[in-house]
C-alpha cells in the first residue's frame, strides 16, 4: 500500500469509527481534527486515534496504554501489532467498556 492509499484508508476508518459510535448508542462524544480522533467518555477519560503515515499505522491511546494497528489487506481489517493481533473494533469495544465502566459494543458497519 502506498502513502496515498494509506491516508485514504485511515481517513475512511476514522469516519467509520465515528459512524459506529453513533450506531452503538453509547454516550461517547467525539471530535476529529486534522486526522486525530478523540473519544471522550462521561467520566472525562479519552481514547485517541492518530494516523502515523510514515509507518502506515493507526495509533490508539487509551487508559490501558498505547496500541499500534497495521492493516491486514488479506483480512481487510486493522490488527494490533502486539499481543494476540486483536482486531481494531474488538479492542475498541473492550477498552471503551473498561473506560466507561459499562458494556459498549462498537462494530464495523459494512457497506
Amino acid at each position: 500500500m502506498n502513502e496515498s492509499e494509506f491516508i485514504d484508508l485511515a481517513d475512511e476508518t476514522i469516519e467509520a469509527i465515528q459512524a459506529a459510535i453513533d450506531d452503538s448508542g453509547a454516550d461517547i462524544d467525539y471530535d476529529e481534527v486534522g486526522g486525530v480522533l478523540t473519544l471522550e467518555f462521561e467520566n472525562g477519560s479519552k481514547i485517541i486515534f492518530s494516523k502515523q503515515t510514515p509507518l502506515k499505522q493507526l495509533w490508539m491511546a487509551a487508559k490501558a496504554g498505547g496500541f499500534h494497528f497495521e492493516y491486514d489487506e488479506v483480512g481487510q481489517q486493522w490488527r494490533c501489532d502486539s499481543g494476540d493481533n486483536e482486531e481494531l473494533y474488538a479492542m475498541l469495544s473492550r477498552l471503551a467498556s473498561e473506560q466507561a465502566d459499562e458494556s459498549i459494543e462498537i462494530t464495523q458497519l459494512i457497506g
